[in-house]
């Protein structure tokens, strides 16, 4: 589904990491597989460190220090925000939203939005659309953006699939109306016929946590894990990431009346680096206008990849210039969805620790 919005832009983006850091080398010991194709598997894929929440952190607990430290260094009003969008797949709790939780920690005003959207690898993107659709109203001028997952604690330490990528963050991103006459192009599509691809089989209604859930057994690959577990089925997911985003983009482009060539930078979600430079190849894009460099510092943290590559990348080049940008996310879902649109001279563009 193609869609559009004029007279939207972003005008701050803020990335929490948590301070904990840990490297490939400190896991590998624990995955029933040698050290020597360890190593191969970690040049690969572009493993090496990622960011892994403290013992007790939610997903709350980032998107909160990030707006606190918004407000102490007056970047953001809390009574200027109009709507709180909360997109993630590792939620405080089943109920109540963890959007009202944080709204109610701040004590902001009664005449708000708040809404939780339950979305991962493409949740960036949907996030914005949502937040692009709140600003058609007359009685919304600002919205907040807050993508945040801690998923690295619903992985086995002995699957060396998902564990050495997973990392945990969050990024608050300011979105509002402007005067200034600008386009924003937008595509998303859904296939639920492959949602089991990526999944956490147990702990929802379907299949509640137990203790036979927390068993952990061996795949055919030597992986460990348990119905508590994420488990992701790597081939099928690569093979949907190779199929269905290249045709996404060239259409979103020709949507946009652009070319490759007219994007200055590919802002994509980044499962792996090994991944990432088949797609950038896939669709014809150098590898210098789609940096494959998050999972290698940060590990893949969902969504939230996508605004932590702005701001690792570009940094406070972005407070002072503009680039038009290709954002793309996809995976869980199975989810894939995409963004052209000119972002730039922002207010802030940082990354903070917690």
């Amino acid at each position: 589904m193609n869609l559009s919005f004029k007279n939207k832009h972003i005008t701050g983006i803020l990335t929490i990491l948590p301070k904990r850091v840990v490297t490939f080398e400190e896991e590998m010991k624990n995955y029933n597989f040698p050290e020597k194709k360890s190593l191969r598997l970690k040049k690969i894929m572009g493993y090496n460190t990622h960011r892994i929440a403290a013992e007790g952190q939610c997903s709350s607990d980032f998107c909160i220090y990030g707006l606190q430290h918004l407000f102490d260094h007056g970047m953001l009003h809390k009574d200027d925000i109009d709507a709180l969008l909360f997109v993630s797949q590792s939620p405080d709790y089943f109920m109540p939203p963890t959007s009202n939780l944080i709204q109610g920690h701040f004590n902001m005003k009664h005449d708000m939005i708040c809404m939780d959207i339950n979305q991962g690898c493409a949740g960036f993107e949907i996030g914005l659309m949502q937040a692009f659709m709140l600003l058609e109203q007359n009685s919304v001028n600002k919205v907040v953006l807050l993508n945040a997952d801690v998923l690295s604690s619903k992985v086995s330490t002995h699957d060396r699939n998902s564990k050495p990528l997973v990392g945990d963050a969050a990024s608050i991103t300011i979105v509002e109306k402007t005067s200034e006459e600008n386009e924003i192009f937008f595509s998303a599509k859904m296939d639920g016929t492959g949602a089991k691809a990526l999944m956490i089989p147990a702990g929802g209604f379907r299949m509640p946590c137990s203790e036979e859930t927390a068993i952990e057994h061996e795949d055919e690959a030597g992986n460990f894990r348990s119905l508590n577990n994420l488990v992701m089925q790597g081939d099928d997911v690569f093979n949907f990431v190779q199929r269905e985003v290249p045709p996404m983009i060239h259409d979103l482009l020709k949507q946009a009346k652009l070319t490759v060539e007219d994007i200055d930078w590919f802002m994509f979600h980044q499962p792996n680096k090994f991944m990432l430079n088949k797609l950038a190849d896939a669709i014809g894009v150098p590898y210098d206008k789609m940096p494959s460099n998050i999972v290698e510092n940060f590990g893949n943290a969902s969504g939230v990849t996508v605004p932590t590559c702005i701001s690792y990348n570009l940094g406070e080049r972005l407070e002072h210039e503009s680039f038009k940008m290709c954002l793309a996310g996809f995976g869980v879902g199975l989810t894939w969805s995409s963004i052209i649109m000119e972002i730039g001279h922002l207010k802030f563009n940082r990354i903070i620790e917690f």
